[in-house]
């Protein structure tokens, strides 16, 4: 399969809110590289600024200060719209919380993404239903997400989010609320279809588990930075 890697790149990226009459800087002048493709995680304590991080990465917040770099693109400089479009096409997101819109089965929910880019439904519920085949859903492909378990409609969020390509994908707790046997399996899944598209996976986790699966473990610190654990990730235990 062809693959859609991209550097992400930030620099000098800050982030400030604020609070009542305070300013709160949550990341300060952070500069980083992921590597053009494979997995990391991001680790750290709750409330240290990860989420925060991850909606600068995918477009969904714009920094105070600094940039967000897919290749040569800076993403954070694009307006709402150009940054909607950007996401719509290079971007995967994956969450705790599925997100599924209810009304929709789950070959809806996740044909969705590429009916919005323009594709004909015929295509898309096509692209999706094989999709979905892959994630062991061909049975559930008509069912709406309230006629589906916790970890299958994980595996239907994680299809939505992979069937447009995307060139990164961005997964918050994506185990937060799964046991620990569809944990497992979900972070399989996650794996297999990185390698399969050959995309950066990125993310935000307190599955020990899970972070010791990726390529390389990050630690986000006290103002947003970024101390990298390579004794920690899966690269490191395979050389």
């Amino acid at each position: 399969m062809t693959s859609r890697s991209a550097r992400v790149e930030l620099r000098s990226l800050t982030k400030r809110y604020r609070d009542a009459d305070r300013e709160l800087t949550v990341i300060s002048d952070l500069t980083f590289a992921f590597p053009e493709r494979g997995t990391v995680a991001i680790i750290g304590r709750s409330g240290i600024g990860k989420s925060t991080l991850m909606h600068l990465l995918g477009g969904l917040d714009i920094p105070t200060n600094g940039e967000v770099l897919y290749g040569d693109r800076v993403v954070s400089s694009l307006t709402p719209d150009q940054r909607a479009e950007f996401r719509a096409r290079n971007v995967g997101f994956i969450f705790q919380f599925h997100h599924l819109l209810p009304e929709f089965s789950a070959l809806e929910n996740v044909a969705m993404p590429l009916i919005m880019l323009g594709a004909s439904e015929t295509e898309a519920h096509a692209e999706a239903k094989a999709l979905l085949v892959r994630m062991g859903l061909e049975s559930r492909t008509g069912h709406l997400p309230s006629q589906l378990s916790g970890g299958e409609q994980q595996r239907v969020a994680i299809a939505r989010a992979l069937v447009t390509k995307p060139r990164v994908v961005l997964a918050d707790e994506p185990t937060g609320n799964l046991d620990v046997k569809t944990a497992a399996e979900v972070q399989s899944l996650l794996l297999d279809m990185n390698r399969e598209l050959q995309n950066t996976l990125i993310v935000v986790t307190h599955n020990e588990e899970l972070a010791r699966s990726m390529d390389l473990v990050v630690e986000m610190m006290p103002g947003g930075a970024l101390l990298e654990h390579r004794e920690r990730g899966r690269a490191a235990e395979d050389l």
